[in-house]
C-alpha cells in the first residue's frame, strides 16, 4: 500500500465553517445574497485595516478584471504587468482588448524589477503610449519592492493594481499587503493561507468604488422593477455558502499564516547543510511573509551528483509527494511570447532552477519525516 499523497498546498479547516454554512441552510440564502457575506467582508475590512472597503468575488481573477474596469482599462491601452505570476494575473489584460507589458524580477523579492520598470515604462511613452496601470504581484506571501514600485508609479501618475492573491497576512512595514494598490486583491481559492473554496475579494479605498464593484459584479442591473442594463455587468458575487466558509476560516487565519512559516522553518533547518540549495527567505525587516509557499533554487553545479530541480522534483513525485516548478513567466508562455518583456533573464533563471515545496498549515509531523527522508537520501 502507497502512502498518502503529501500535498503542496490543500484545503485547511479549523473546525467552525459548517455553523456559517448551516446558517446560510437554515435562512434559505443559498444565494450571492446574505449575511454570510456582508460579515465575511467585514472580517476582511476589520484585519486588513487602512480604512479599505472589500468586495467578495467569486475568484480573485475576477477581481483583477473588475480592478482594470475601475481604472477604466480599454482596447488598445497598454498595461504593465510582473511576468513571473500565474496567468490569472495577465489574462484579464487580454479580456479588456489591452496590450500586457512583461516585466523581468528582481533578485531580494523574485518580484517586478524597479528597474525594468521605469524602461518599460519610458519607452512606452516614447511610443506615445502612457501604461494605464501596473499589476504588480506579491509572489509566494513576499511583498514586492513597495516604496520603489509606488515611487515610480507616482512619478508618472500610474495607478497600481496589487495582486495580493497569494499574500493574505503578509505585510510591510507593518501595513497589511493588500492595501499598498489603488485598487487590491486577494485569493481564497482551495489553496490560499484561508479558502472559500473558490472564491477572491477585490479591495477599494472608498464606498463609491465598492458600490460600483458590486454594480459589475451582478450583471449591472439597473435599478429598476424589471431587468434592465444599461452597461457589461459580470456574474462575479461570491455565493453566501462559500462566504460562510470564509467567516470560519477567518477565524484560524493567524494560525495558519504561524504554521505556513514554521513549515518554512522546517525547510530552512533541513537545507542548513546540504550545498546547491537555496531557501527564498526574506532576511530584510520591513518585510513580514506568510510564506503561502516555500520555494527553493537549486545550483547543479554545487549539488551532490549535479542534481537539479527536475531530479529533485521527480524524486518527490515517486514517494507521492506533491511539489512544483515556480511559475512560468509569462513571456514565455505560448499565449504571452509575442508581447513585449522588459529586462534581462532573472525570472527565466529563477523558473529553470526553482522549485516549490510542500508548505501547507495542515502537514503533520508524519508528513515532514517522509520528506525529510526523501530529500536527505537524494541529496546528502
Amino acid at each position: 500500500m502507497s502512502n498518502p499523497k503529501i500535498w503542496l498546498s490543500s484545503p485547511h479547516m479549523g473546525g467552525t465553517e459548517l455553523s456559517y454554512i448551516h446558517e446560510a441552510f437554515d435562512s434559505n440564502w443559498i444565494t450571492p445574497l446574505g449575511a454570510n457575506i456582508t460579515e465575511f467582508e467585514r472580517d476582511l475590512e476589520n484585519y486588513l485595516c487602512n480604512g479599505v472597503f472589500v468586495t467578495a468575488l467569486n475568484s480573485a481573477t475576477a477581481a483583477i478584471h473588475l480592478g482594470l474596469i475601475l481604472l477604466d482599462v480599454k482596447a488598445g491601452d497598454v498595461v504593465i504587468c510582473q511576468s513571473m505570476t500565474f496567468a490569472a494575473s495577465a489574462n484579464p489584460i487580454l479580456y479588456q482588448g489591452a496590450t500586457p507589458v512583461f516585466i523581468d524580477s528582481e533578485l531580494e523579492t523574485w518580484n517586478l524589477c524597479p528597474i525594468a520598470l521605469e524602461a518599460a515604462i519610458v519607452d512606452c511613452i516614447y511610443k506615445g503610449q502612457i501604461p494605464k496601470a501596473i499589476i504588480t504581484v506579491h509572489l509566494y506571501g513576499v511583498p514586492y519592492q513597495i516604496d520603489e514600485i509606488r515611487a515610480i508609479a507616482s512619478k508618472y501618475n500610474i495607478p497600481i493594481l496589487e495582486d495580493s492573491a497569494e499574500a493574505l497576512g503578509s505585510s510591510y512595514k507593518g501595513q497589511k499587503c493588500g492595501t499598498f494598490g489603488d485598487i487590491s486583491v486577494i485569493s481564497f481559492n482551495g489553496n490560499k493561507i484561508i479558502t472559500t473554496s473558490g472564491g477572491g475579494a477585490i479591495i477599494t479605498s472608498n464606498h463609491q468604488l465598492k458600490k460600483k464593484a458590486q454594480f459589475l459584479a451582478s450583471q449591472s442591473k439597473d435599478e429598476a422593477p424589471h431587468y434592465q442594463h444599461s452597461k457589461l455587468g459580470y456574474n462575479y458575487q461570491m455565493s453566501n455558502i462559500c462566504a460562510g466558509i470564509g467567516r470560519g476560516q477567518m477565524k484560524v487565519l493567524e494560525e495558519h499564516i504561524v504554521l505556513r512559516r514554521a513549515m518554512h522553518d522546517f525547510y530552512v533547518s533541513l537545507f542548513k547543510n546540504i550545498p546547491g540549495i537555496t531557501i527564498f527567505s526574506t532576511a530584510n525587516p520591513d518585510y513580514f511573509t506568510n510564506y503561502w509557499l516555500t520555494s527553493i533554487l537549486v545550483n547543479p553545479s554545487e549539488t551532490k551528483n549535479g542534481i537539479t530541480r527536475e531530479t529533485i522534483r521527480l524524486t518527490l513525485l515517486d514517494s507521492n509527494i506533491e511539489c512544483r516548478p515556480l511559475w512560468k513567466p509569462m513571456h514565455l508562455q505560448p499565449l504571452y511570447k509575442n508581447y513585449p518583456f522588459y529586462g534581462n533573464k532573472i525570472a527565466e533563471t529563477l523558473f529553470e532552477n526553482g522549485l516549490s515545496l510542500p508548505s501547507g498549515s495542515n502537514i503533520t509531523d508524519s508528513d515532514r519525516d517522509r520528506i525529510s527522508t526523501v530529500l536527505l537520501k537524494l541529496l546528502s
